[in-house]
């Protein structure tokens, strides 16, 4: 009794109040768009954000352009490059080169060692990097009263816990002997190695894989710890800002020839940047099938319509409405509710975005970062790729509804 009572009331009450149901479930579709729709753009912003600050901080550390021999790890500096060098002063905008040395070797430091990475610079490396920026304890100097001087990564600082205030212990750099074998049965292990020690004048934060190898020394004292003479393993290039480096590339690559290779800021961090761009496609495929499966409001909201509009869909049919002109009927409706819908989407993803450009209202809850905001940065690309994705989920929805509308015989309905 209860059920047949359950079953009368439905009826009644869905058919007085079948068209208002209808156009609340319409609606719920439009905010159901707008919700993925403005889901999509602050995720992809914010991935956007995050691959400008990760390019800025990689790039304090890599060069504008970097050249690297094509066979080995170094090359020699001799006459030839040398006036491969002038040339390459000549270019438009060019702000310094450097030489660089750079090889792997132990530090020792009080009673702890590690190994890393000593790079020998030119003594005014931090004028063409700006590296003074990410210096947390001393400063960025190399030279100081002729003596030379190292700057440490806090990695490194962390393990063999340096202290720039010690005037007593100094940096011990040990690398074997280049142009001898290595004899293990010497009483003194020591006379296989190359020592030199340094006291470090400056401590800098930039990004782990940097920060725990590194260790920056002056040009000289690298070539004459590693013996390196006249060998260099990079030359590092420097530009003003706003300069196109892929020309500047070309240039630099006509200048060298063919047995060097040629290296944008960008082409260093090639497997990185292209780890974010996977990334972030993996997103947007799986916010764009969310995006699907909760517009399936709008297949409902087009199937419920053809059911209440079938004598309406008789009459068309009736005065000379084709199947062609229902369809496209349908199409239009399930557009409009999406595009309602992607539009306020978009709009509320342009003032959130900005808000948080802005204000910096969503913190990362940790005081050992370098941003205390998640980073946002909108790009066009994001909107149209968005969009694109709105109009395809619409016409996969609305088609089922619309074709069925459009089947719709008038003697069933008349």
């Amino acid at each position: 009794m209860w059920q047949l009572a359950f079953n009368i009331a439905s009826r009644y009450f869905f058919s007085k109040h079948k068209t208002q149901y209808i156009n609340i479930i319409a609606i719920i579709s439009m905010l159901v768009v707008a919700v993925g729709a403005m889901s999509l753009i602050v995720v992809l912003s914010v991935f956007n954000g995050l691959e400008v600050v990760i390019f800025g901080l990689h790039t304090k550390f890599n060069p504008d352009i970097k050249i690297l021999a094509k066979l080995g790890k170094s090359f020699e500096k001799n006459e030839i490059l040398d006036k491969k060098i002038q040339k390459i002063q000549k270019l438009n905008k060019i702000r310094g080169i450097s030489e660089v040395i750079e090889d792997n070797a132990l530090l020792r430091y009080q009673d702890k060692q590690i190994i890393v990475t000593i790079k020998g610079v030119v003594n005014d490396y931090n004028r063409l990097t700006g590296l003074d920026s990410c210096i947390v304890y001393g400063k960025f100097e190399l030279i100081h009263q002729n003596q030379p001087l190292a700057v440490v990564g806090r990695g490194i600082q962390y393990h063999l816990a340096i202290s720039t205030q010690n005037q007593f212990d100094r940096l011990e750099f040990w690398y074997p002997k280049r142009n001898q074998k290595i004899n293990l049965s010497s009483t003194n292990p020591e006379k296989n190695f190359n020592k030199n020690s340094l006291m470090p004048a400056g401590i800098f934060s930039l990004e782990q894989q940097y920060e725990g190898k590194y260790v920056f020394v002056p040009l000289t004292f690298a070539q004459k710890l590693l013996e390196y003479d006249n060998q260099r393993t990079s030359i590092e290039v420097y530009f003003e800002k706003n300069i196109n480096l892929d020309v500047m590339k070309t240039n630099i690559q006509n200048i060298m020839g063919n047995d060097f290779i040629i290296q944008t800021n960008r082409d260093q961090q090639a497997s990185l940047m292209r780890a974010l761009k996977v990334e972030k496609l993996f997103v947007y495929i799986t916010l764009t099938f969310i995006l699907a499966v909760a517009s399936s409001n709008i297949f409902f909201t087009l199937m419920m319509l053809g059911l209440e509009k079938k004598k309406d869909i008789a009459i068309w049919q009736a005065i000379g409405g084709n199947e062609g002109f229902i369809f496209k009927i349908f199409i239009c409706l399930g557009s409009f509710i999406a595009g309602i819908g992607g539009m306020l989407g978009l709009l509320l993803g342009i003032i959130f975005c900005w808000l948080q450009q802005t204000f910096g209202f969503i913190t990362l809850d940790t005081q050992t970062t370098l941003i205390s905001a998640y980073p946002v940065q909108m790009e066009f690309m994001d909107f149209l790729y968005t969009l694109f994705s709105i109009i395809f989920i619409t016409m996969l929805a609305s088609y089922l509804p619309a074709y069925k509308a459009s089947k719709i015989q008038i003697k069933e309905n008349l």
